[in-house]
């Protein structure tokens, strides 16, 4: 099945929640969203004592991705590191293996336990989000966009650089995280999120450290339950990591990840290649070769671009990048592709390209139908 859908909540909506862009949606023919997940603000205070027995996800009004608590950290597992040898004396050089220090006394810590009660003392980890106002919130909206059959997806801040200093790549896995734990509570499929500049010239450092991080990201989701998948879109600056092979080659060594086919970023960041269909297939084929599924999940733009970097996005019919090519090789196999529209025109496009995708379907059909005709003849 083809979907097609907007980047965010459609232009022409009046309301401007989830739910009204998800209505605005299926009103207008179309069946998928991303929604963005762009303002991300985690307050921690203490815990109101009308919270206390409370579950996190019971709190109304709030969505609490973490609990704090007073505890006694776990006693690290000692490990055995490089041999020391001791000062020379009668028994000669002895090594000594190193191990970590004890931590000394309790600490602030994560409350692994999603379903133990708020205590007195519990600092909460409370995120502010345009998404939804609590968990109850976010379930129903995530209801009724199964209802209307519109797929749901949440695209992380723009601004993420997992690939950082400490504070910088700490803040971006964090929200990634809390974006997991958001889209879980809606039932949604992905968490889009882009991966942030090398920051150094050696490529496979760089690769080096994204796959450190995102299996530290896939550990908190395993720890969690998280359901959703992590989308990495390839990104359209030479500067930032996510051309298509190295998405590709992350996806294929950390099983959470999943690609994002954004097609105006790869004909930016390859200088104009995305003109022919046998061009689209080459990329579907590639990804087909690591994921081994025939579902994708894409988006689509005008743009323009110089020098193998993306400029901007454009309208469609603004930009260089043709859909009529893709929607050819959709139809030419038997894929599940959900077409993001990353357009400024958002659903404009969506339901232009939606528009192009069935008149050549149509023109196919109706090219299938006269040759059955002659052939019974």
């Amino acid at each position: 099945m083809i979907r097609f859908g907007p980047s965010g909540i459609p232009l022409s909506c009046k309301g401007r929640t989830p739910r009204d862009g998800i209505e605005d949606v299926h009103n207008l023919g179309l069946n998928s969203i991303e929604l963005q997940f762009v303002r991300v603000n985690v307050e921690e205070r203490y815990a109101h004592e009308h919270e206390f027995g409370k579950k996190r996800r019971e709190v109304e009004g709030q969505i609490i991705v973490d609990v704090l608590r007073q505890q006694e950290p776990p006693a690290p597992v000692k490990k055995p590191t490089k041999a020391r040898p001791k000062k020379k004396g009668k028994d000669g050089d002895l090594p000594e293996p190193e191990t970590e220090p004890l931590p000394k006394g309790p600490q602030l810590l994560p409350v692994p336990n999603e379903q133990a009660p708020i205590e007195p003392g519990d600092v909460l980890k409370v995120l502010h989000t345009s998404v939804g106002a609590d968990y109850a919130d976010l379930a129903d909206t995530g209801a009724l966009a199964r209802n209307l059959d519109v797929h749901l997806t949440i695209h992380a801040p723009y601004y993420m650089d997992l690939l950082g200093d400490d504070f910088v790549a700490t803040r971006s896995m964090d929200a990634v995280v809390y974006g997991g734990v958001v889209a879980d509570a809606l039932g949604a499929r992905a968490l889009v999120t882009h991966l942030g500049l090398y920051h150094t010239p050696e490529r496979a450092d760089a690769m080096k450290s994204v796959l450190a991080k995102l299996k530290e990201i896939e550990s908190a989701y395993a720890a969690r339950k998280i359901r959703a998948k992590l989308g990495l879109e390839t990104s359209g600056k030479q500067m930032v990591f996510g051309q298509l092979d190295e998405v590709l080659a992350v996806c294929d060594k950390v099983k959470r990840c999943h690609p994002v086919l954004n097609f105006a970023h790869i004909h930016a960041r390859e200088k104009g290649l995305l003109k022919r269909q046998e061009e689209f297939q080459d990329v579907f084929d590639r990804t087909k070769e690591i994921t081994k599924s025939d579902v994708f999940y894409t988006q689509f733009s005008g743009v323009q671009h110089e020098g193998g970097n993306e400029r901007r996005y454009t309208p469609i019919k603004k930009g260089d990048l043709r859909f009529e090519p893709l929607a050819e090789c959709m139809l030419e196999n038997n894929f599940d592709v959900t077409v993001i529209s990353s357009s400024p025109l958002m659903e404009h496009d969506a339901m232009y390209m939606k528009v192009i995708y069935e008149r050549l379907a149509l023109r196919k059909e109706m090219k299938l139908t006269r040759g059955k005709a002659v052939l019974a003849h």
